[in-house]
């Protein structure tokens, strides 16, 4: 089964950047074909969804959280979508995760293993 990669997460101190890649494991599964989501999991609380692409036409949503801070793309030519973490704050502390959306918002995919970004000064 395929299964999307998280890579790229790391520890940052606040106000600094990440770049996360997201991959897919398989390579027939274009992630352009599908909406990706990218989600975060901190220690205690819920997986928090935090931005999606879409793919009929790469609009993006993001969630209160992290509009203005974080942007989605997608590197085509590399089969990955990319979140891009700017001003980033203690409280970004978390696993981050990519997965595939149906049109109705649920996940598509099993879950990886996700990639720890760690927040602090």
């Amino acid at each position: 089964q395929v299964q999307l990669v998280e890579s790229g997460g790391g520890l940052v101190q606040p106000g600094g950047s990440l770049r996360l890649s997201c991959a897919a494991s398989g390579s027939n599964f274009a992630l352009d074909n599908f909406n990706i989501g990218w989600f975060r999991q901190a220690p205690g609380k819920e997986r928090e969804r935090l931005s999606c692409i879409y793919s009929t036409d790469d609009r993006t949503w993001y969630s209160d959280s992290v509009k203005g801070r974080f942007t989605v793309s997608r590197a085509n030519a590399k089969n990955l979508v990319i979140l891009q973490m700017n001003s980033l704050q203690l409280e970004d502390t978390a696993v981050y995760y990519c997965n595939a959306i149906y049109g109705n918002g649920a996940t598509a995919l099993g879950w990886g293993q996700g990639t720890q970004v760690t927040v602090s000064s």
